[in-house]
């Protein structure tokens, strides 16, 4: 007799399903058909990360600013080619799609948002944003790895949470009791290779006892038949959005549209995270000649998120969706004679979504009052991620954030 549920399990489904389904959980795929039921409470978040450092002051230029020119003699953007949000603020010349966004109606800019004390480490400083616990970096579990741990109950859970892209799955999706796993495309969660007599009859090669083991081919019955019925919704999803032709040809847009199949396929996730810059590159590290690889990295992020938000809008679903991006620090003020920027603290945060309150948020920083250099904070980090658990998802940030922080008026 086999010893333990997951030796059944694995036995019964083959281990090709096994990793189709989330191989450290097999059962997770069907948890996540209780998550979330359609009506009151269905928003969906996603968290991009931009790692490495973004220069926000090259992103969203404050061009009638005199000292943004006296620093930046290099790097300066010239106002004639920004895209004007306002008589003192134009988005990077490569970002004419979230220019539309923004007149839309459909992206906020959060500005001077930051950690308290910010650590110019870049270690050190994600790990501040995803454990978002400045105090105890050491902590095993990330912010969205807790809300995942209180929304879930095994009778029925709440919310399930996936990271989609091709690098190692974030910290701040580590959770204690419930596994979040990683993919790369939205045929990663269908069921492969499960054997028709895995359901209703029992799997080949396993004999259970009456007592012993009749539960748990019931639970592998339930399992099975859930998750193809998941399955089938994936499927569904991925055909009726047709191919992705409407999303450029970048990495990030491949995983947004991911993410969206997953989204139409309302098999329950609400929680999804994606990244920009990763992967052992420098990403958004540019300490010498940064115009070039800032340029096409501000390109991608801005036509993949308007072709995600677009795509949405479409089908009426961007209602559900609110994306929030982030990154470990922002750039110094003054260029570093390498025609790039050194590590510094505060930066925007793009919030894009179909409710959002559209616009600006906070007075951007001053360009003389400096903290190392760089930009002082304005807003703490962790009333953004107060906003989107209290006023997006539903869930309590006091007990994942260890404290009440003010959530911003941007839902």
């Amino acid at each position: 007799m086999l010893s333990t549920r997951r030796d059944f399990l694995r036995t019964a489904l083959g281990t090709s399903t096994l990793l189709s389904l989330g191989s450290l959980d097999p059962d997770w795929l069907a948890r996540s058909a209780l998550a979330a039921p359609r009506g009151e409470r269905d928003t969906v978040l996603v968290v991009l990360q931009l790692t490495g450092g973004n220069d926000g002051l090259n992103t969203v230029v404050p061009y009638a600013d005199d000292e943004y020119g006296r620093n930046r003699t290099t790097l300066r953007l010239p106002t004639s080619d920004l895209h004007k949000i306002d008589a003192h603020l134009g988005f990077h010349p490569r970002m004419a799609a979230f220019l539309r966004l923004y007149r839309d109606g459909y992206l906020s800019i959060v500005q001077g948002v930051g950690c308290p004390n910010p650590d110019q480490d870049h270690d050190r400083a994600l790990r501040m944003w995803h454990t978002a616990d400045p105090q105890r970096l050491h902590r095993q579990t990330g912010w969205l790895g807790r809300t995942v741990d209180r929304a879930w109950n095994p009778a029925a859970p709440e919310t399930t949470a996936v990271f989609v892209g091709p690098i190692a799955r974030p910290f701040a999706l580590n959770a204690e009791n419930v596994f979040v796993p990683s993919l790369r495309s939205a045929e990663d969660l269908t069921v492969r290779s499960v054997p028709v007599r895995a359901y209703p009859e029992t799997p080949e090669g396993v004999t259970p006892t009456a007592k012993a083991d009749a539960p748990l081919l019931q639970a592998l019955r339930e399992s099975t038949r859930i998750a193809r019925t998941k399955s089938e919704q994936i499927k569904a999803a991925i055909a009726s959005a047709g191919g992705s032709s409407d999303y450029p040809s970048f990495g990030l847009a491949r995983d947004l549209h991911t993410i969206a199949q997953l989204i139409r396929a309302d098999i329950g996730i609400r929680i999804f995270f994606a990244e920009l810059g990763g992967g052992g590159i420098g990403g958004f590290d540019n300490h010498a000649n940064q115009l070039g690889n800032h340029c096409a990295l501000l390109h991608q992020m801005a036509e993949s998120i308007a072709a995600f938000v677009y795509d949405l809008q479409r089908d009426r679903q961007l209602d559900r969706v609110l994306l929030m991006t982030f990154s470990e620090f922002g750039r110094t003020v003054q260029e570093n004679g390498r025609r790039g920027t050194d590590h510094g603290a505060a930066a925007p945060v793009f919030l894009a979504g179909g409710k959002i309150k559209g616009g600006l948020l906070g007075s951007h920083p001053s360009l003389t009052d400096l903290d190392k250099g760089a930009l002082k904070l304005h807003i703490d980090f962790r009333r953004v991620y107060a906003t989107v658990l209290d006023r997006w998802l539903g869930c309590d940030s006091v007990p994942v954030l260890g404290s009440r922080f003010e959530p911003l008026d941007v839902l």
